[in-house]
C-alpha cells in the first residue's frame, strides 16, 4: 500500500475526520499510497462517504471537493475583505485543535513500524484512533 513520495520515503496517505469540538476521531479512510493527491484521496479512501453531507473543513489542499477551506487572495488583490479575514481566523482556530489531535495520533511508533504491511496499516490506524478516543473521553 505504501508508495514512494517526493522525499523518496515510502508512506501512506490517511484521511482522518476529527470532530473539532470533542477532538474525537469520527472516521478513518482506507490508506492510499503517500504520493496520492489529497483531493483524490478524500474521495477514494471512503472518508467523503463517511462524512456524507456534514459541513467539513479542511486545509487549502482540497479545492473542488466541497470542503470548507480558508479564503485566498486572487491574483492582483492587495488583501482580503474583513469578513474573509475573520472567517480565516476562526478557521485557523478550529484547524489548530484538529492538527493537535493529528499530532497526537502520529506519535504512535506502530505507524512507522508497519508502513509496508498492506492492510496492517489500516488496522493500526483504526486501533490508534480508538486509543486516541479512549484517552480523550477518559
Amino acid at each position: 500500500m505504501a508508495d514512494q513520495s517526493k522525499n523518496y520515503r515510502y508512506s501512506t496517505n490517511h484521511q482522518v475526520v476529527i470532530d473539532a469540538d470533542t477532538r474525537l476521531v469520527v472516521a478513518v479512510g482506507r490508506p492510499l499510497p503517500g504520493n496520492r493527491n489529497d483531493c483524490r484521496a478524500w474521495a477514494e479512501s471512503g472518508a467523503k462517504v463517511a462524512v456524507g453531507k456534514t459541513t467539513t473543513i479542511a486545509d487549502g489542499g482540497y479545492p473542488g471537493t466541497g470542503l470548507v477551506m480558508p479564503h485566498r487572495r486572487t491574483k492582483g488583490q492587495a488583501e482580503l475583505p474583513n469578513w474573509k479575514q475573520e472567517h480565516n481566523r476562526s478557521h485557523k482556530q478550529v484547524r489548530a485543535r484538529v492538527e493537535h489531535a493529528f499530532a497526537r495520533m502520529k506519535s504512535w511508533k506502530i505507524l512507522r513500524d508497519c508502513r509496508l504491511t498492506g492492510d496492517g496499516v489500516h488496522h493500526a490506524m483504526l486501533g490508534i484512533a480508538r486509543l486516541h478516543n479512549l484517552a480523550i473521553a477518559g
